[in-house]
């Protein structure tokens, strides 16, 4: 209990941290959304098939996978702080080179290489979550944090609708680059480290399995797993095949974007409400219900007609949808002691983005083999429940003291 407590500097100033990771989140959401609301345009553009697709949407969250695992990891040895600021920088750079590829291959390449950079940044927000908060407001916390990430997606939708009619999909990650690159000497400045460094350099380096499965934690390892794979298939699923999907289903490529940003926006209540209700009633209650909210709302979805139906529907699965998976964000850190807090957190991410690997694949094989938009979405249901099932499971488990 004291050494843990030793690793810790000085209190941050918590308002500074939580801003700086808000931004990063807006940043990272807007480049995520980005690709998927560039795809209708980019796609004739290069003559891309939907399983091409389905893959330029997966290997960034291959980078995201490999990212969380060694990000998460290096955190533990060397400082939040460092960690963070690399990989800000890094999904910075090739977030702008993305703007300047002409091939399938060049493309292939900076969607992994910026996925490095998301997947290293979203362990460390998680653990400077449950690090710079009171115990009763983590799930509050984390969700502030990590509802800058559909605001941003938000955004990217929303600009979408303020261009031109035929503006190039490029300058969306133009702008998607720059903005991150601006705030990482912001963060070198103002960010104070969670985790003393010379500390951590005195501990031996952390054993990851024993990190994950001992001292009792290999159900709730198990079930954190479980929770997260199943919900970042849907949600990245969606995320990058929306608004595709909306043209699928007899709208106008040109408002297609609109049920992003309901999706996004939406999501952002979401993420608030139910990291309250977590922090005032625990896990289990407002997180299942949250799931149970989510497979009506994906039932109803997938039945839709007419724009009005769809952007309604569309901001009930965010709502849902990302209240569940931010509230999932802020707790499941505390499910680990402060030492292995990134590795935890990272090895979480980094399961669940298997699914995020999935979901974007999965909906370019279904389309691809002529299942309609509504079917795709009908075959997340069962997916939704899993989850569910999963966190309610989850919330029998008690949380380490500090």
């Amino acid at each position: 209990m004291i050494q843990e407590r030793t690793a810790l500097v000085q209190a941050p100033n918590v308002a500074i941290t939580v801003a700086l990771c808000f931004l990063v989140a807006v940043v990272e959401g807007f480049d995520i959304q980005a690709m998927g609301v560039a795809a209708p345009r980019l796609a004739p553009q290069f003559g891309f098939d939907p399983e091409q697709m389905g893959w330029i949407f997966a290997i960034s969250n291959i980078g995201l996978v490999i990212g969380a695992s060694l990000g998460g990891w290096l955190a533990d040895q060397v400082g939040r702080k460092p960690v963070f600021i690399g990989a800000v920088v890094s999904f910075g750079v090739f977030t702008l080179l993305t703007s300047l590829v002409g091939s399938f291959e060049a493309l292939f390449v900076v969607r992994f290489c910026a996925g490095l950079g998301f997947g290293a940044a979203l362990p460390n927000m998680m653990a400077l979550a449950a690090e710079v908060s009171s115990p009763e407001k983590r799930a509050s916390t984390a969700a502030v944090m990590f509802c800058g990430m559909p605001l941003g997606g938000g955004t990217s939708a929303l600009l979408t609708q303020l261009l031109p009619p035929d503006f190039d999909w490029r300058i969306l990650f133009e702008i998607g680059g720059i903005l991150p690159l601006l705030l990482a000497p912001t963060i070198y400045f103002l960010m104070q480290e969670t985790l003393d460094k010379s500390a951590a350099a005195g501990r031996p380096r952390a054993d990851v399995i024993g990190a994950l499965f001992g001292d009792g934690r290999t159900p709730v390892t198990l079930l954190l797993w479980l929770a997260f794979l199943p919900t970042l298939l849907i949600l990245y699923l969606i995320l990058n095949w929306l608004p595709t999907l909306v043209v699928a289903n007899g709208l106008d490529r040109a408002v297609a974007p609109q049920a992003s940003l309901a999706f996004n926006f939406a999501s952002v209540a979401g993420a608030l409400v139910f990291g309250k209700m977590v922090d005032r009633l625990d896990t289990r209650w407002p997180m299942t219900s949250a799931y149970v909210g989510l497979i009506v709302a994906l039932i109803a979805l997938s039945n839709a007609s007419g724009l009005g139906m769809t952007l309604l529907l569309s901001g009930a699965a965010g709502f849902f949808l990302l209240g569940a998976n931010y509230a999932l964000y802020g707790v499941a850190a505390t499910y680990y002691p402060q030492s292995v807090r990134g590795t935890g957190s990272g090895a979480s991410v980094a399961v669940g983005r298997v699914g995020s690997i999935v979901g974007p694949l999965l909906a370019g094989i279904l389309l691809g083999s002529g299942t309609s938009a509504s079917g795709v979405v009908q075959y997340m249901v069962p997916v939704a429940a899993l989850a569910g099932a999963a966190v309610l499971g989850l919330s029998f488990f008690r949380r380490p003291s500090e």
